[in-house]
Parts: structure tokens; sequence; C-alpha cells
């Protein structure tokens, strides 16, 4: 898992979180932590600490096969949003949604585990995006049925129309 962490810092490099600033592998290394609280495998976190980086950087998937596998670098694939070319704003949602609908657990585990990061940052910094991107993560929610139910519970909480905006 050393070796995840380490590359995905290198990949992620300069790059920062939108609202806070901090280092981006600080969002990565939350979701990882978030993971060990809950089963997970080596492999899982070696994903969640790359789910990223194909999005993000010029990390290729071959990179990733060569050095971590089929299984990680198909968790990752699934992660991964679908390029905007495909479609407006709620038509690439909803490409996201059905290809996240389909995911094994363990990548459920790990999209509930971003989400949950994810959403604790955007709904404190950025109040306007938030109405979106809650009715988007709700929407998640309701098909990531096999990932695990305390992550399942937790960003139910997080998404509950009593939050605050």
């Amino acid at each position: 898992m050393r070796h995840a962490e380490r590359y995905a810092t290198y990949w992620h490099g300069a790059q920062v979180r939108k609202y806070t600033g901090e280092p981006y592998i600080e969002h990565c290394r939350e979701i990882v932590e978030i993971l060990k609280g809950v089963p997970h495998t080596e492999d899982m976190l070696a994903a969640a600490w790359l789910h990223d980086v194909l999005e993000d950087t010029q990390c290729s998937s071959h990179l990733i096969y060569k050095r971590f596998g089929a299984n990680v670098l198909n968790m990752i694939v699934t992660l991964t949003d679908c390029r905007k070319s495909l479609g407006n704003r709620a038509a690439r949602k909803a490409i996201d949604r059905e290809r996240l609908s389909c995911a094994s657990a363990d990548v459920q585990t790990i999209k509930l585990a971003d989400l949950i990061s994810n959403t604790k940052s955007i709904v404190e910094h950025d109040p306007k995006f938030a109405k979106t991107y809650l009715i988007e993560a709700r929407m998640l929610l309701d098909v990531l049925v096999k990932g695990d139910a305390s992550l399942r519970e937790r960003l139910a909480i997080l998404l509950s129309p009593s939050t605050k905006i």
C-alpha cells in the first residue's frame, strides 16, 4: 500500500484541493482512512490512493496495470468519471451512475468513502454548488447498494435534507 501512496503522490504532484488549497493527496489519504474503518483489502486501499489518477493526471492505464495489476486497474477505471465529451453534466452523471450501479461491492465501498470526503468539503466551502452536488450524490447513494452498509449510513446522514447548505 505504501507503493500506491507514493505513486499517487507522485502523479498528483503539486495539485491542490479546489476549496482548501491543501495538497490533493490529502483527499486520497482521507478516503484510505475511511476505508480502514470498514472491511477492506489491500487492492481497495491501493485503488483508493489512485482513484483519481486516470481522471486528473497524465498517468495511463497501462502504467497502473504494470505496477498494480488488473484488479486495481479495473477498480480505478470503474471509479473514473466519464469524459466530458459524452454530454452535459446530467448525461455524464447518469452514465457514471449506471456504471457504478453494476460495480463490485469493493468499488462501491471506495466510492462511498470518496463521496463522504467530497460531501463534507463541498457543503462547507461551496453552498451554491452543493445544491446540485447533493442531488447527484443522493442519486448515487441509491445505486451503491452493495457498498459497506456503515458507510452508506454515514453518507445518508451527510446527504439528509437537514444538511445545512
